[in-house]
C-alpha cells in the first residue's frame, strides 16, 4: 500500500503532466486525449506512477509510417531515435518500440509502431531540502510574497510547499523529455532526407 507521501507526491506529479498536456495542446495540434502532433508525428505523455517508492510516466511518439514503411526502415528508425535519446543526461529506464493494433467499430485495423519512453525518479529527486527550507525562511521573514495553494490534506507551509515543488518539477522533467524526443525524430528525419 502506498504511504501517504506517495499518494499526494502522485498527485501533484499528475497535475504537472496535465498542465504538460495541455501546454503542448495548446502548442502544437491537439488530438484526442493526452496526445498531440508535430510536425505530422503524434505524441503522447502519459500519467504517472508509483513502483516501489518512485515515480514513473512515459512519453512516447509514433513512428511516422508514411515515411518509414518496411519493417527494416522501422527498426531502423527505432534504433536512431534510441542512440539519440540514451544521449540524455537522465536516460530513460526503458526505451522500446511497441506496436498497438486499434480496431474501430470492428470495421477496420489500424497498426501502428511507437517509440515508448520510460522515466523513473525516486520521490527525493523531485523536490529539493535546500530550495524548501529557504523559501520557507523567505515567505516567514517576509521577504518574498509567493502564493501558497491550500491543500486541505497538508497542514504544514513546508508541505504544501514541498508539493508545489514536485508539480513543477514533474512539468519540467516532463517538457525536458518530450522536446527531446521531438529534437530526436526530427534529426533521424533529417539524416534520412539527406
Amino acid at each position: 500500500m502506498p504511504s501517504l507521501k506517495g499518494i499526494l507526491f502522485t498527485q501533484y506529479a499528475s497535475e504537472g503532466l496535465n498542465s504538460l498536456v495541455e501546454e503542448m495542446q495548446a502548442k502544437y495540434k491537439p488530438k484526442k486525449g493526452r496526445r498531440f502532433n508535430n510536425n505530422n508525428i503524434t505524441y503522447e505523455i502519459g500519467r504517472p506512477s508509483l513502483k516501489d517508492n518512485c515515480l514513473e510516466f512515459e512519453v512516447s511518439s509514433k513512428i511516422p509510417q508514411d515515411e518509414v514503411q518496411t519493417p527494416k526502415e522501422m527498426k531502423h528508425y527505432f534504433a536512431e531515435i534510441k542512440k539519440i535519446v540514451s544521449q540524455e543526461k537522465k536516460k530513460p529506464e526503458s526505451i522500446e518500440m511497441e506496436n498497438i493494433v486499434w480496431d474501430s467499430k470492428k470495421e477496420t485495423e489500424k497498426e501502428r509502431d511507437y517509440v515508448k519512453l520510460i522515466y523513473k525518479y525516486s520521490l527525493e529527486e523531485l523536490y529539493n531540502d535546500k530550495e524548501i527550507l529557504k523559501q520557507y525562511q523567505e515567505i516567514q521573514s517576509g521577504t518574498q510574497k509567493r502564493e501558497v495553494p491550500d491543500i486541505p490534506s497538508v497542514f504544514t507551509l513546508q508541505g504544501k510547499l514541498v508539493l508545489q515543488h514536485v508539480r513543477e518539477t514533474v512539468l519540467n522533467l516532463g517538457r525536458e523529455h518530450i522536446n527531446n524526443l521531438m529534437n530526436a525524430n526530427k534529426k533521424v528525419r533529417e539524416k534520412a532526407i539527406a
